[in-house]
């Protein structure tokens, strides 16, 4: 069923439920409902039905949430799209139809298409405003049939209040804003990150999705005294660091935890602090490279995407048996035991609310003199989440000066794509094919290896 077919449910079951909360204000689900029936008039009435894809690029979180769920109702493919990006970027955005102000709400038909699963339900983008357009597209199977999945772990139901702090063009924070509207819950859309107003939001929320830099935030502000019935947060994007799961438990909050990617979708979650473990309908395997005690995350499930739109090119990988692979990086797992990751295979780094996408960086850094190939990835960081780091393959010669790298960095990268941390090595780990292997390199500098030298 259609997210906006559930929304209209709601809407005739509890119509005065409050359904989005924004910056500008409330609307009930009967009043959000009205809204998403008549802009789905109006983009039916634009062009806008099965097989077509509608780039939706709004600022405020509640307009694009009604535009996406009445191009949903249409029988259309929303493409979220970040309103900040520049000119560049948004020209080479495919889009039968593009939806860059809240469209007039319109009288319109009361049938829309009858929705099939193999419809493509949800599009969106697993890089974002500082590289070159990158959007994952879901099938209605893929996407819906999860919801209930999560619900039923993180314990989410109509009667929730879901904190939602993030732009919703993250397909982290996307996926959390539909899917509370799907449970009939009221969901909490502030827009961006906010610590200054932090303790407001988590006032009368029930659960929060966060990225796991953002949950010390939440913690401090409950010790503080912040008024709120916050019972669970549910983390994705990133490893938890050790420890805050027994904070959370201190301040009365459960912690549900996932591991996955926009092209796979969720891979394995931890409910209880034990470890991750295969998400219900996933089959995992690590696949080892003889001699080498890490190996590389491939994944079976229901939830896997249809891959790129426009053919683009990113880490996705698929084999002959269905299996997939963002290049993820995981010491060797057998069933039953928990999944022990070690690196992100796609490296994109979220780095003071910016996207980077390694590839970009090393591009430009590749002409440096001296500079024989190059990876870069994200370091932790603890205010900005990571800053982009850069690794050098040197050989035996020496590394170029710093002061050259970052002339050159500045000559050709946006400000958050810059690396604040340089190493050189003499060589990089490599794939079967080649290519410097990411995931074993950013393994290698978490874990202190005394090969990767500091450039000062």
């Amino acid at each position: 069923m259609p997210v906006a077919a559930q929304v209209l449910r709601h809407a005739s079951i509890r119509p005065d439920r409050p359904a989005v909360r924004g910056p500008g204000g409330e609307l009930s689900y009967a009043g959000f409902a009205r809204r998403v029936r008549g802009v789905a008039a109006r983009l039916s009435g634009r062009g806008a039905g099965r097989g077509t894809l509608v780039a939706i690029s709004l600022a405020d979180p509640v307009d694009l949430l009604t535009v996406v769920l009445a191009a949903d109702l249409a029988g259309a493919t929303p493409l979220l799209c970040d309103p900040s990006w520049d000119a560049r970027v948004r020209e080479a955005i495919p889009a039968d139809l593009r939806v860059d102000v809240m469209p007039p709400i319109a009288d319109g038909p009361q049938t829309w298409p009858d929705p099939l699963p193999g419809d493509r339900a949800w599009a969106c983008f697993g890089s974002g405003s500082t590289g070159r357009p990158r959007a994952v597209v879901r099938t209605r199977a893929s996407w819906t049939a999860s919801f209930q999945r999560v619900s039923e772990l993180a314990g989410i139901g109509s009667d929730d209040v879901v904190l939602v702090p993030g732009p919703l063009t993250s397909s982290l924070y996307g996926f959390a804003a539909v899917h509370a509207l799907a449970a009939g819950a009221t969901v909490l859309v502030p827009g961006r990150w906010s610590p200054g107003t932090l303790a407001a939001q988590l006032r009368g929320a029930t659960v929060a999705h966060l990225v796991p830099h953002y949950l010390p935030a939440v913690l401090d502000a409950l010790r503080e005294g912040a008024e709120s019935s916050l019972r669970t947060v549910v983390i994705g994007g990133a490893a938890l660091p050790a420890g805050l799961h027994e904070r959370a438990a201190d301040a009365g909050v459960r912690v549900m935890s996932y591991y996955g990617a926009t092209e796979l979708s969720f891979v394995a979650v931890d409910t209880d602090g034990s470890g991750l473990r295969p998400f219900p309908g996933v089959r995992i395997e690590v696949r080892t490279p003889p001699g080498e005690s890490l190996g590389e995350v491939w994944v079976r499930s229901p939830w896997l995407s249809e891959g790129y739109l426009a053919d683009a090119v990113g880490p996705l990988r698929v084999d002959g048996d269905g299996w997939m692979s963002v290049g993820d990086v995981a010491e060797p797992y057998r069933p039953g035991e928990a999944l022990r990751l070690r690196g992100r295979g796609d490296g994109a780094i979220q780095t003071g609310g910016a996207t980077v996408v390694p590839e970009d960086v090393e591009e430009v850094l590749r002409s440096v003199p001296g500079v024989g190939d190059i990876v870069v990835v994200g370091s932790p960081h603890p205010d900005l989440g990571a800053v982009v780091t850069a690794i050098l393959e040197v050989g035996a010669g020496a590394p170029p000066p710093r002061a050259t790298l970052e002339a050159v960095a500045r000559g050709g990268l946006d400000a958050a794509q810059r690396p604040r941390r340089w190493y050189a090595v003499e060589s990089l780990p490599r794939t079967p094919a080649g290519k410097p292997a990411r995931g074993l390199v950013a393994a290698r500098l978490a874990g202190g290896d005394h090969d990767l030298r500091r450039l000062n």
